[in-house]
């Protein structure tokens, strides 16, 4: 479980245990000195607070928190666990990863496990799903597919367990070479809409292969404001390929920034296959660049017309030598259009640079 275990009233998940394993509570000394140290190092005054936090159930075994304040805890009762980790999400991931996890693997030894992850961008689970049937009718009974979508992206997650009852020392070697040929030939399925494997990002493979092939990137964003841009640079070295970008929200900015040509706007309007082209070569020239990506659209809620209703987005990704164009029509969220919008942007980048468009 998570949260509940701050200083505040309405903190009640340390006083709930305590109370349900009859547990009293001490102050615990280590804790309060770790959070001490904790707050000097970020440069902060600890909280008077902070003694109720070190007040801790005596039956608890306490899970260091080294980046945040509260500590987790750990309860057995009749063989079963109970863990307590703070809410703050990427403490409660330190926690999970580097205290929980591995105690529970201790605790519960069992049979092996292996996952193999591969990213697609592109395609619903739907439209995946009716590619890849026969070959998920035919997985061996060991090994589980997962969809896992999210905005404009799908995780195909493999999943391989031990199902015979006596495991031999290399079953773990025998499901990670199972699970290997497995994903190999579903990726063989999917060469179009596979971009990554693991923990990888559409941003960081787009930077990886614009950095492989020694080009700059820019670029010119109208409905996504920047959100694009804004992807590309939360890539630690993003810097030795994307020189900038250009937010061109107004047609004001089109023409001013990118050159757009008045005629263009006036006849097609900001959100056509005619602008972003325009964008596009705009953007290469400003910013120096080598490829560069353009989006106009309507993000909503408000501006549709029945030719262009909300969510109708324009993509342009090219050089100087050939520029590209795809009509993309999203929801009638705005949010939700705007980061559909990043994601088929830079995926149309990345099958560009792989030659795929």
């Amino acid at each position: 479980m998570t949260g509940g275990l701050g200083p505040t009233k309405d903190d009640v998940t340390k006083k709930t245990l305590a109370d349900y394993f009859d547990s009293p509570m001490s102050f615990h000394q280590e804790t309060y000195d770790r959070m001490a140290a904790y707050f000097a190092r970020i440069g902060r005054k600890m909280p008077d607070a902070a003694v109720i936090q070190a007040t801790l159930p005596d039956k608890a075994v306490l899970l260091p928190n080294k980046v945040g304040s509260a500590p987790g805890m750990w309860f057995e009762r009749d063989g079963k666990v109970f863990i307590s980790l703070p809410g703050v999400p990427f403490e409660m991931q330190y926690l999970m990863q580097e205290e929980a996890l591995p105690r529970l693997s201790a605790r519960f030894p069992g049979s092996p496990i292996e996952h193999r992850t591969l990213r697609t961008a592109g395609e619903g689970e739907s439209a995946i799903a009716k590619r890849i049937e026969t070959f998920e009718d035919n997985l061996p009974a060991n090994i589980k597919l997962a969809y896992l979508p999210s905005l404009g992206q799908v995780r195909l997650r493999l999943t391989g367990t031990w199902n015979d009852a006596i495991i031999p020392p290399n079953a773990q070697a025998v499901l990670r070479e199972q699970l290997n040929a497995k994903a190999a030939e579903l990726h063989a399925l999917l060469p179009d809409l596979v971009y990554g494997t693991g923990e990888d990002t559409l941003e960081q493979v787009v930077g990886d292969l614009l950095r492989k092939q020694n080009l700059q990137f820019g670029t010119a964003e109208s409905c996504t404001g920047g959100y694009v841009a804004h992807l590309i640079t939360s890539v630690p070295g993003a810097s030795d390929y994307f020189p900038g970008s250009i937010v061109s929200y107004s047609n004001d900015m089109k023409m001013n920034l990118l050159g757009v040509q008045a005629d263009t706007l006036a006849q097609f309007g900001a959100v056509s296959a005619e602008t972003v082209r325009e964008m596009v070569a705009g953007a290469l020239n400003t910013l120096q660049a080598d490829i560069a990506l353009a989006i106009s659209g309507i993000a909503g809620p408000d501006g549709g017309t029945p030719e262009k209703p909300v969510g109708t987005v324009w993509i342009a990704v090219g050089n100087r030598d050939r520029i590209v164009t795809i009509k993309q029509v999203f929801a009638r969220d705005r949010a939700k259009n705007i980061q559909l919008s990043g994601v088929y942007g830079l995926n149309a980048v990345r099958k560009f640079l792989l030659g795929q468009l």
